[in-house]
């Protein structure tokens, strides 16, 4: 059976959508972004931004992806001067609003696969820090009859401490169960993340902010506020069908897809996203970037079918391809986790215990990423079944 589409709405039915409606769309978004934008300098940030000031970045975000996408698919119908020159320009918008969040859910996706790992009842680096509160908060009175304890203890008899050495070699004491070591390293491993990747959040939250306050980006600000009244269609614009220019997003989909090893990918604990685990390059898995090739490519051909179908037909279209992006999502998501994990475990002088719980962490995300090629493999071929 030849793999077909992903989006099973016909291209042929329905009246033509030419430039005109290309135009509505993209004066819709550029509307969207200066919203956005008027909302995030209402709502101001501070040391890690307001809640209203993230939901202002990730419209800003949103906006400026779509807005990217239209001109990258329909770029015939625009003029080229103008989409070159403003592509990059909201990519990097679109990247620098992107790393705060980025990091936040990075650290959050880790200490808890940690939490999970070693099984404790407190998220990997807060056991730690609590014990060396209570030992800092315990007042120096009872530090002081604990140490007299001590030493009270250490006066025992000698019969009493043979009685009592007898007594252990006739009942020993339950063997420490196995993921002890790993809490232990799971806790320690933890603040590293901890550490590292608040301080990777910081700086991202202080580039934003200077990216948004920089002459660059008000320039860009100028630029779509013009997009929102005059967009710069050219002369066949009016009469040309966007239909073809959106399958032909789908048909580079289409063809990355199938550049993809599905067949490998749909078989479960397939190892395939462990290779190269203990390479000790540091430059991301070769194998990850057809992937993440293919989620931009699916993200282009979604927004294209929104172009397309107009508000009305979005709907039905961003639900059938739901799942395939979340698994991709997710494979994104994992893969970038567990590079962090294996930047965290080359910290020079840290642990074995340490650096035990790092690799296990960086084997349990490369595991994600192949349950998430898994998904995407699920995913993909149903929806094939389903439009051929």
């Amino acid at each position: 059976m030849a793999q077909q589409h992903l989006d099973p709405t016909n291209p042929l039915a329905g009246p033509a959508p030419t430039g005109d409606a290309l135009a509505g769309y993209l004066r819709a978004q550029a509307t969207e972004f200066l919203r956005a934008l008027r909302l995030h300098r209402e709502t101001g940030s501070g040391a890690n931004g307001s809640e209203g000031s993230a939901e202002a970045a990730r419209a800003l975000r949103r906006s400026a992806r779509r807005i990217s996408a239209g001109l990258h698919t329909f770029q015939p119908l625009l003029d080229p001067d103008w989409c070159e020159s403003m592509r990059p320009e909201l990519a990097w918008v679109s990247g620098t609003l992107a790393m705060e969040h980025a990091y936040t859910a990075r650290l959050e996706r880790l200490l808890t696969a940690l939490h999970r790992l070693s099984g404790s009842t407190a998220l990997p680096g807060q056991a730690a820090g609590a014990v060396a509160a209570g030992r800092a908060e315990a007042p120096a009175g009872a530090r002081a009859d604990a140490a007299a304890g001590g030493r009270a203890a250490a006066a025992a008899s000698v019969p009493q401490r043979a009685a009592a050495r007898d007594a252990g070699l006739r009942n020993p004491p339950p063997a420490a169960p196995e993921r002890g070591n790993l809490t232990v390293g799971a806790a320690k491993a933890g603040a590293l993340l901890d550490r590292q990747l608040t301080l990777a959040r910081t700086r991202a939250h202080s580039t934003a902010l200077q990216a948004l306050g920089s002459s660059r980006f008000h320039a860009v600000a100028d630029k779509v506020a013009v997009l929102a009244s005059e967009v710069p269609l050219s002369r066949a614009a009016g009469s040309t069908d966007l239909r073809p220019l959106a399958d032909a997003a789908r048909g580079r989909l289409t063809d990355a897809v199938s550049a993809l090893p599905l067949v490998t990918a749909g078989s479960p604990y397939n190892a395939a996203a462990l290779v190269h685990g203990l390479s000790p390059d540091t430059v991301p898995h070769p194998q990850d970037a057809p992937w993440h090739q293919v989620r931009l490519l699916l993200r282009l051909h979604r927004y294209a079918r929104e172009a397309v179908n107009g508000p009305q037909g979005n709907a039905v279209v961003d639900l059938r391809l739901l799942s395939a992006g979340r698994a991709l999502n997710r494979h994104r998501d994992a893969s970038e986790a567990a590079a962090a994990a294996a930047q965290a475990a080359r910290t020079p002088r840290i642990a074995p215990a340490t650096a035990y719980a790092l690799g296990v962490l960086h084997a349990d995300q490369r595991h994600e990423v192949e349950a998430a090629r898994f998904a995407f493999q699920q995913c993909w071929q149903k929806e094939t079944v389903r439009t051929s």
